[in-house]
């Protein structure tokens, strides 16, 4: 997840040219390759979904380094909205149209790598207060945006607890957390 300093995940017009403009290939690339190389498959909100749909089915690993990884993973879209989720000549996003933390409870129980999730801030939030979620690994931007869409609304306290931390010259902080527990 990348997240400006006052806690949003794009601005008031859902850019991300902060995230794009401050983005280091050379030291950043190698951590992001790793997350991806770890993703069994990405779980998707609607709106990430069509972010995303719409750019990295047509980029190459020369354009833009991660679309392979990106491209072949698995994806997984949770909607209730949408009636299918191509990407592009690549068939391997799947939709979730029913109970999405049932479905991802039945996915997490199954063997096999990791299941990331990019952006989609509602959907992360659910998770989260399911207890659905083993890591939060958030990018911290030294951008401070003024408004636009939260990480986190605040429903639950949700405790965690900071497994690592990597600063990187251009002053994004890795962090990466887990959860300890659902306060009420």
């Amino acid at each position: 997840m990348f997240l400006s300093l006052d806690g949003f995940v794009v601005g008031p017009k859902e850019e991300m040219d902060w995230v794009t403009n401050n983005f280091d290939p050379e030291e950043e690339g190698p951590d992001m390759a790793e997350l991806q190389a770890n993703a069994g498959a990405f779980l998707l909100g609607r709106q990430t979904y069509q972010i995303m749909a719409s750019a990295w089915p047509n980029q190459t690993e020369a354009t833009s380094p991660g679309a392979d990884a990106m491209n072949k993973t698995p994806k997984i879209v949770a909607s209730s909205t949408l009636k299918e989720v191509p990407w592009g000549k690549y068939a391997n996003a799947h939709l979730i149209k029913g109970n999405t933390l049932e479905e991802v409870r039945k996915l997490k129980s199954m063997p096999g790598k990791d299941i990331i999730t990019f952006g989609s801030p509602r959907l992360v939030e659910s998770l989260g207060q399911a207890g659905l979620v083993d890591s939060f690994r958030i990018w911290l931007h030294p951008t401070l945006l003024g408004s636009g869409k939260p990480l986190f609304h605040g429903k639950e306290r949700i405790n965690l607890k900071l497994v690592s931390s990597k600063v990187y010259k251009n002053g994004v902080v890795a962090l990466d957390y887990e959860p300890t527990g659902l306060k009420h």
